[in-house]
């Protein structure tokens, strides 16, 4: 039951909460304690289950490559059956997703065990949002370089953790809100290295300063569109009554 202690705390975090909880992990969590502690306390989950022979031979007709000329786009069957394994309490619902890649030789496999009663393809693109919020956890390492905590204190640590992700956010709502379609594709870290980043020669006036910029990281129209774009965000000016 360690593997159940060391998260049951950020289970317990939402307990007393009107919501609907949900779970999902990794293969890392396929073990049958993992599964009936969120069960007990009316978790829905879905957590990657690691292959065997039983699984396979579940899927077995779904692996012959299909009839015909490749597509470019990937073929993809879902499959949906009860399994209970040797150590396991009672069965539960698997859901399999089988890929045939145009190319390979072999079709890409995976197994996902869950108490959702949603489609098969549902769960999984359920099951895909954990890989989804590991991306923004890499990003924000990468953009802001959150891990960097080089206080001796814990609680000092903490306060520069926070300061870290309130400037991802900051950079995350710049880049929600603020940035035309043609560079919504953006990184934090393109963001950050081509428009917070970027150098810029001050030429000071009497009743001006002008900052001059090169045009090689944004051009002058995108520059303007980006500025306009964070104008509009300000309230209207109330007018005193």
């Amino acid at each position: 039951m360690t593997g159940v202690r060391s998260w049951s705390p950020s289970l317990a975090r939402y307990r007393d909460l009107d919501i609907r909880r949900f779970f999902r992990g990794d293969a890392a969590f396929a073990r049958p304690e993992l599964y009936e502690y969120p069960e007990a306390k009316g978790y829905l989950y879905a957590i990657r289950l690691p292959a065997n022979e039983v699984l396979q031979r579940e899927v077995e007709p779904l692996l012959t490559r299909p009839v015909g000329r490749p597509l470019n786009k990937p073929v993809v069957w879902y499959h949906n059956f009860l399994y209970q394994a040797s150590t396991w309490s009672k069965p539960r619902r698997v859901v399999a997703k089988i890929e045939h890649h145009k190319g390979e030789l072999f079709p890409r496999v995976g197994f996902i065990v869950t108490n959702l009663r949603r489609p098969s393809w549902r769960v999984v693109k359920f099951y895909n949002g954990r890989g989804t919020a590991e991306q923004w956890i890499k990003e924000g390492k990468n953009a802001v370089k959150w891990t960097r905590l080089s206080c001796h204190d814990f609680v000092d640590n903490q306060v520069c953790l926070q300061l870290f992700a309130l400037a991802y956010n900051l950079g995350n709502f710049l880049r929600r809100l603020a940035l035309p379609r043609s560079v919504k594709h953006w990184s934090l870290t393109t963001l950050r290295e081509k428009l917070i980043k970027i150098g810029a020669k001050v030429v000071r006036h009497a009743r001006y300063v002008v900052f001059q910029m090169a045009e090689v990281a944004i051009p002058r129209g995108l520059f303007r569109a980006i500025l306009e774009r964070i104008r509009r965000l300000r309230p209207p000016e109330t007018v005193p009554g």
